[in-house]
């Protein structure tokens, strides 16, 4: 993790505009890697971002005996001779998916063994409904040492019928990938319908899985007996190409945003629009194109399709030069909003009503101020931020930036936006 002492430094960038390729999206390219344990066979991954996420990942794979080899186009995966179905408490406590993980384990060997998983600040929720989701297949629990033993009857989980009480992106994968393998036919709803899901069921079932469902609210699992290997190719990140049509609107700028799937991000286009903000919409590519009023815009979060949560830090920022009043309601994540201290210690006007509501009066100028990304898409808003504001800005603890943006600073740089990595 070379990158732990490093910082941004951003000043204020008024030529910002060209072009930008989206990466391959890290919410896919994380639950794939954990997808490969299921088989004995190779699996060939392509578009794979290069991220401190994805490195952490491979770190833990490596680990437990799956052997990663990196190819210049694609990462392959050949976790045919697995040595240990416990998961390094260091290594799994620094990233939430490791949870992923471990559901693929406990359904290919029907045990495994795991350490509270962690991440980012957001990253440290509650397990619960995994393991409610395990058991509900046949699984037993255990705790020892802070980790959580779960074990099966000779080794293989049973099909259930399992309700998510709340709506989980992570838990419906997770446990898609325990129930693949599980002997008869799992039942999942109110499910998760991200495209990341459709995805991740897609490959699955090129590889002989038999899942149906997938991208609406009821996913049914068929059990089958052995997966073999396949190709995948990882979607571009619908997070990035919002964070960057953000930028340009924050820029009234001409900005292409290429390598992308404009149709994936059509609630955050709506309210940019209704904004004031101007776009031009292509098959593989959105546009930004040049616009003279920014109107403040209310917008509430919700799962896929809805307006993503992860988009809202940046457009916190976006609605901080607004003209006029806006609410901005986050209900997924408690304390997602909390970041809003940040832009108020930039000069942002920014009323905190709950914990899940805020109300920002623009417009209002922001000046450069030393501060620290609490999480990965709180950091790219701040530096979104940076790049309006009066002066300098400098971000510490850019690692979470880093976990989920590939060399943001060299991409950011070659449209305008001036960024150092010191």
């Amino acid at each position: 993790m070379e990158n732990l002492n490093n910082h941004f430094v951003i000043q204020k960038s008024n030529r910002v505009g060209g072009e930008i390729a989206v990466k391959g999206a890290k919410n896919h390219a994380l639950k794939m890697l954990a997808a490969a344990v299921l088989t004995e066979e190779e699996v060939e991954i392509f578009n794979v971002p290069r991220i401190e996420d994805i490195k952490r990942k491979e770190e833990l794979l490596e680990m437990i005996g799956v052997k990663i080899t990196r190819r210049k186009k694609s990462v392959v995966v050949n976790a045919k001779d697995i040595k240990t179905t416990k998961l390094d408490s260091e290594k799994s406590s620094t990233i939430r998916t490791s949870i992923v993980l471990a559901g693929a384990l406990l359904g290919r060997f029907g045990r495994v063994s795991f350490y509270h998983p962690g991440g980012c600040v957001l990253g440290k929720r509650p397990v619960d409904i995994f393991l409610l989701g395990f058991q509900k297949l046949g699984a037993k629990l255990t705790y020892k040492n802070d980790f959580i033993n779960i074990t099966t009857k000779n080794d293989r989980l049973t099909g259930g019928e399992f309700f998510f009480r709340r709506i989980s992106v992570t838990g419906t994968e997770t446990l898609i990938l325990a129930s693949v393998l599980a002997q008869g036919v799992t039942i999942l709803k109110n499910v998760a319908q991200e495209p990341e899901i459709v995805a991740l069921v897609n490959f699955l079932n090129s590889c002989g899985a038999q899942i149906q469902g997938a991208g609406t609210p009821v996913i049914t699992v068929r059990g089958v007996k052995k997966l073999h290997g396949g190709k995948c190719q990882i979607i571009p990140d619908r997070i990035e190409m919002g964070t960057f049509a953000i930028l340009g609107a924050l820029h009234k700028a001409k900005l292409k945003i290429t390598n992308c799937d404009p149709s994936l991000i059509e609630a955050l286009i709506e309210r940019l629009e209704k904004a004031g903000a101007k776009f031009k919409i292509g098959k593989n590519y959105l546009e930004c194109l040049p616009f003279k009023k920014l109107l403040a815009t209310d917008v509430i979060t919700h799962e896929y399709p809805g307006f993503a949560t992860d988009y809202q830090p940046p457009y916190s920022v976006l609605m901080t030069q607004a003209e006029g009043q806006s609410l901005v309601h986050d209900p997924i994540f408690e304390g997602r909003l909390f970041f809003a201290d940040n832009l108020v210690q930039m000069g942002a006007q920014i009323i905190m009503c709950d914990p899940h509501r805020i109300v920002i009066q623009g417009p209002t100028q922001l000046n450069g101020k030393k501060l620290a990304s609490p999480d990965i898409r709180a950091g790219i808003a701040l530096v979104l931020a940076g790049s309006i504001a009066e002066g300098e800005t400098v971000i510490d603890n850019i690692y979470q930036i880093d976990r989920g943006y590939e060399k943001i600073d060299e991409r950011l740089q070659k449209i305008g936006v001036k960024i150092k990595r010191i």
